[in-house]
């Protein structure tokens, strides 16, 4: 896994609907410091779907790996319009990059 990696990933691919910065605005997703080990639907001010608040998902590696696979599919009635993150090898690197991201 490589946070510099993930870093790419996530400028390429997340950074036009969130931020990850402590205090950071919410975009059309939400802003995602703090996230690791919260429940999904969490951050406050912003507004989630109700599928995404009742899913219980608690974000963790495990749970992320599986999420940025393929979103829809993952929390059904999700408004989250990303297709999704095919290629494991990315999907550990965009981890490893928000979990030092994200953390306080």
């Amino acid at each position: 896994m490589s946070s510099d990696k993930g870093a790419k990933v996530f400028k390429t691919k997340c950074s036009q609907c969130h931020t990850v910065e402590a205090g950071g605005a919410h975009k059309q997703g939400p802003n995602l410091h703090g996230f690791f080990g919260r429940q999904s639907g969490q951050a406050e001010g912003y507004s989630y779907s109700t599928a995404n608040k009742n899913s219980g998902v608690i974000w963790g590696d495990d749970t992320l790996f599986e999420y940025l696979e393929n979103p829809k599919k993952y929390i059904k009635g999700t408004k989250m319009v990303f297709a999704g993150i095919k290629k494991a090898g990315e999907r550990k690197d965009l981890i490893a990059y928000l979990k030092a991201a994200t953390s306080s």
